[in-house]
């Protein structure tokens, strides 16, 4: 390929500079982060990369409208703390985003590059400016005047901190309240240690506190004070929803309710904000047995499945009910799923979770399976073979198939509009729902979703409140 170009002035390296891991076998046995990141020689070269389109396509695949060739040229000139200035102008979580983001099917997917080579690495350079500007504990943010304007935003999590952050930056006074104990929510809560730091996350929050937005935490909104009592005698002029989507679904099977099944969102919660992992110098136990089997195909099942090896269990399954190549998980999760020894079990659906007398689980009846018609996912329905039934030997169960939003706030406000399945109605383009001065976005609203989309929602409700608080909000004393 030496020789090739692109842009017929330069040279292209096909392919990214690889990302620096851990040893596959010494990672499953800990929960220190896997991607070791790039050096700054590395991440150079691979700015370099860029060849710097003018109709810059890599921006239709950016749901925060980060300028990408702007930094990324940036970083190739060493200014690191102009790249991290522009970033922060559409993105406040950037050192989140380089780590969590599926950039393979965003901004990366669109790359020029991507015609004849690998595109160019942005979350990765992304993911080192942040983590330069977190090492040397400095804050680029440029934040308004006071405008006097109260907002409340509800839910910690990408969205809500994405609402918030923008928000401040407009010199408005913002106030999130949290149910947990920490903000963060599923960055916190969700994701593991071993791809997203918790002192990442906390240092992201701590640089919005620097630009005045206040945690209330432990505030379970819908019961310390509902969204019409904290706009009427809280004096809120505006209130953003983004409680995500921490109801679990279940397969409804029998035997589920068996001791040793749990949900993913509980497995994970216990295991990461918990730190069950670190028992007992935390005194949050987990039950994890010999054998553990995850179902579903995404990439919390992947999370699960990788946990469950690092917290000791000899086998570690997904159990997947179509083929590899229809998971939803990304493409470097599954990858580093396998080489840590995680087994996979696919077209196999799971139909009966067995017990003992205690009521422990000892393993799971399945079927076999084979790919029918696509359906709306637009991806083959598994179809069960009949006759295919098996057993498989397990002693825990994680059920990861998907979560639903938590009806508290909907069901304590009046006049919010919902749908079938408890989402809150809101307009894409806006974030506004049915009731005067509420937004909401994030998971609350299309279901559980990507990071990087919540924080899109984020923002695209920071613009929406800023033009009400501007032109509709009444004036107050505060």
């Amino acid at each position: 390929m030496a020789g090739d170009t692109t842009s017929g002035k330069k040279s292209i390296k096909p392919f990214k500079n690889s990302m620096p891991v851990q040893d596959p076998v010494q990672r499953a046995k800990n929960f220190k982060e896997v991607a070791l990141g790039y050096e700054e020689e590395a991440v150079v070269d691979e700015a370099r990369r860029c060849i710097q389109c003018k109709n810059k396509p890599c921006l239709q695949g950016c749901p925060v409208e980060i300028d990408i060739p702007a930094f990324i040229k940036m970083a190739a000139e060493r200014d690191f703390a102009g790249a991290i200035k522009s970033i922060k102008e559409k993105n406040s979580l950037p050192a989140v985003c380089g780590r969590v983001c599926p950039q393979e099917n965003q901004c990366e997917k669109y790359c020029t590059l991507a015609k004849k080579h690998q595109p160019v690495a942005i979350g990765r350079i992304e993911r080192y400016v942040a983590d330069w500007e977190l090492s040397r504990e400095v804050l680029i943010q440029e934040v308004e005047p006071p405008t006097g304007k109260k907002v409340a935003v509800i839910g910690s999590g990408p969205a809500g901190l994405t609402c918030a952050a923008d928000l401040a930056k407009q010199g408005h006074s913002v106030t999130v309240f949290e149910a947990l104990h920490v903000a963060g929510g599923v960055l916190m809560y969700g994701i593991p240690e071993f791809r997203l730091p918790k002192g990442v996350v906390q240092a992201e929050v701590n640089n919005l506190k620097k630009i005045g937005v206040k945690f209330q935490l432990n505030c379970v909104v819908g019961k310390f004070a509902t969204v019409d009592e904290l706009m009427e005698d809280w004096g809120f002029d505006a209130v953003f929803i983004g409680t995500g989507a921490g109801l679990p679904h279940f397969m409804k099977i029998p035997g589920e309710n068996a001791c040793g099944v749990y949900s993913a969102n509980e497995f994970l919660t216990r295991t990461n904000l918990m730190k069950a992992y670190l028992f007992p110098e935390y005194d949050t136990p987990i039950r994890v047995g010999r054998k553990v089997a995850v179902l579903g195909g995404g990439n919390v099942a992947m999370d699960s499945a990788r946990t469950a090896l690092r917290l000791g269990a000899e086998e570690s399954w997904i159990v997947y009910r179509r083929t590899e190549k229809e998971m939803p998980a990304r493409r470097e999760e599954v990858e580093h799923a396998m080489e840590e020894g995680v087994k996979f079990a696919f077209l196999t659906f799971p139909t009966k979770i067995l017990h003992d007398e205690d009521y422990w689980v000892k393993g799971m009846e399945c079927l076999r399976c084979e790919l029918g018609e696509k359906d709306a996912s637009g991806r083959r329905s598994p179809v069960p073979i009949v006759g295919s039934e098996y057993i498989m030997e397990v002693d825990t169960v994680v059920v990861a198939i998907g979560q639903g939003p938590n009806p508290l706030v909907p069901r304590t406000t009046k006049g919010l509009e919902c749908g079938r399945k408890g989402n809150i109605i809101a307009c894409s383009e806006t974030g506004a729902t049915s009731k005067a001065g509420v937004f909401a976005g994030g998971d609350v609203v299309t279901g559980a979703a990507t990071v990087i989309l919540a924080m899109g929602a984020g923002r695209t409700a920071a613009k929406s409140i800023h033009k009400y608080l501007s032109e509709n909000a009444p004036e107050r004393n505060i």
